[in-house]
């Protein structure tokens, strides 16, 4: 029985990695570059790279959103952190579409334009939905693909009857197939814990799609009593007459007292300019795990407190998981260590391709087995042309001059298309030169990888001898991460070679060599 339930826990570990293993690797990849997203968005929008964080200027700022969106019907301000010492304005535009400007926030002035999506807006995004916005596409694929991780954790721990021997077991000097599943089998044992709390945080921070009939069954189809009962939703209704705005540094030092010392980080005023407008801050979540939906609404006119809302239990605990997963937290020794074991995660997924195909390719020649080959490219396209897409995306930032236009898109949605081009081109090249496409696109690699600090220097003049000694950790801890990279998969492109008396079809699939 013993040996049945292995067999069958090996096949399913082997076709749902197979089958998903492209996507979790982009999920993963995405996921361990967000954890320093803002670092990235410091490094990509050169504006914002101001000193550190102050207590915003609210007179200053006030003045700038009446200038910047007289008739927008609320304003909101993420006020600055360390990791983003900007103020972002956000607002209704003319057209109705929300927008945002980020500003100083101790004169108001309104900084220049980012032109990009940056970090925040298009890798962390791409972590959880992949841009597929048709019909919630890409949440349903993410999901798809949670509930497979879970299959390969689980299946995995049973297929390894010496998990914990093949914890300490790498030999690197042996044939690929034995290296590649030693990796595969630290990285996992390595990232065990982690892999299945992120698994399962991510599949509960998007409960309201995943189970939206349980939400509509319990409140009656009525989404806003169940945000009003979540999220502790406050509206009144506009006076259409004239109304003074009261200090928002009183309101912001009692929200500080009833939060035990937290400031807000989010405030957003409903209604500006009019006699029933209100005032909503947010407690901030830099000190403690959970993303917090703790809630005031002030009178706008008189600071009087409206509402007050703390979630309830199980509306905590979600918080509380969706706090684990995001870590929007200031600890930044768990931060390295989340991106440590997210990377742990990416070796994972990489090499039990690698594995496969290897483990394979001793059994068939190239024309024997057309789909190894249909394999070995995917594998290629979506691990190192994955890699290769994001430093693109990452160059094409720094060489790109700002307000850039190209057949009517504009820069930001430049370096988008530059993003899926360059990986679409990658995965061509893994198809069409499968022999040789793991060590030639290793070193496309490290000559992006090494070309984007020095890029940066040029466009802005910061550089590893200015923001080391001045301790601008975002910017510096970018390109030294970037060199590392370089380093690392010059490292790799060194190691690979194609086995001299290997068949030309088995060459293709042959490609790694040894490490």
């Amino acid at each position: 029985m013993g040996a049945d339930l292995r067999a069958a826990m090996g096949w399913l570990h082997t076709w749902a990695g197979l089958a998903l293993g492209a996507i979790l690797f982009a999920i993963f990849w995405m996921g361990t570059l967000s954890v320093f997203d803002r670092e990235i968005d410091r490094w990509m929008m050169p504006d914002t790279r101001l000193p550190a964080a102050a207590p915003p200027a609210w007179p200053a700022l006030i003045d700038r959103a009446r200038a910047l969106a007289p008739d927008s019907p609320a304003w909101g301000f993420v006020l600055p952190t360390p990791r983003a010492p900007m103020a972002r304005f956000y607002y209704q535009d003319a057209s109705g579409e929300r927008a945002f400007r980020d500003l100083d926030p101790k004169s108001g002035a309104a900084l220049p334009e980012a032109g990009t999506l940056g970090g925040t807006g298009f890798i962390f995004p791409f972590h959880f939905r992949l841009h597929l916005r048709m019909w919630d596409l890409g949440y349903w694929l993410v999901g798809l693909a949670g509930m497979a991780m879970f299959a390969l954790l689980v299946s995995g721990v049973i297929i390894h009857r010496r998990i914990f021997a093949d914890f300490f077991t790498f030999r690197h000097e042996r044939r690929l197939s034995r290296a590649s599943l030693d990796l595969h089998n630290l990285t996992g044992v390595l990232g065990l814990p982690f892999h299945f709390v992120m698994t399962l945080s991510g599949l509960i921070i998007f409960f309201g799609i995943y189970f939206a009939g349980a939400i509509n069954a319990v409140y009656d189809n009525d989404r806003a009593a169940f945000n009003r009962e979540v999220f502790g939703s406050f509206q009144r209704a506009a006076a259409d007459a004239p109304g003074p705005l009261g200090s928002l540094e009183v309101m912001s030092a009692e929200a500080a007292r009833r939060w035990r010392g937290e400031p807000p980080y989010f405030v957003r005023i409903w209604h500006p300019g009019d006699a029933n407008a209100t005032v909503e801050m947010r407690r901030s979540r830099a000190r403690s795990i959970d993303m917090n939906v703790d809630t005031l609404h002030f009178d706008a006119a008189t600071g009087a407190l409206l509402q007050e809302h703390s979630a309830a239990p199980v509306a905590h605990v979600q918080r509380f998981i969706a706090g684990l997963h995001f870590i929007q937290f200031e600890h930044w020794p768990l931060r390295w260590i989340y991106f440590a074991l997210g990377l742990a995660g990416c070796a994972m997924i990489a090499t039990g391709y690698v594995y496969w195909l290897a483990a394979r390719q001793r059994r068939h020649a190239a024309g024997a087995a057309p789909g190894l080959r249909l394999v070995t490219g995917l594998t290629i396209g979506a691990v190192t042309g994955l890699l290769i897409a994001t430093l693109v995306f990452f160059n094409v930032n720094r060489l790109l001059p700002q307000g850039a236009v190209f057949l009517g898109y504009e820069r930001a949605a430049l370096e988008v298309w530059a993003f899926y081009l360059a990986w679409l081109v990658a995965f061509a090249h893994a198809w069409g030169r499968a022999g040789r496409a793991w060590r030639e696109q290793c070193w496309v690699i490290a000559a992006l990888a090494a070309l984007a600090p020095l890029l940066n220097w040029a466009s802005t003049g910061d550089h590893l001898g200015r923001t080391l000694p001045a301790g601008y950790w975002s910017v510096a801890g970018m390109d030294l991460m970037l060199f590392a990279g370089a380093a690392l998969a010059a490292w790799v492109a060194l190691g690979l070679r194609q086995p001299a008396a290997a068949p030309a079809g088995r060459a293709a699939l042959e490609a790694p060599g040894r490490v």
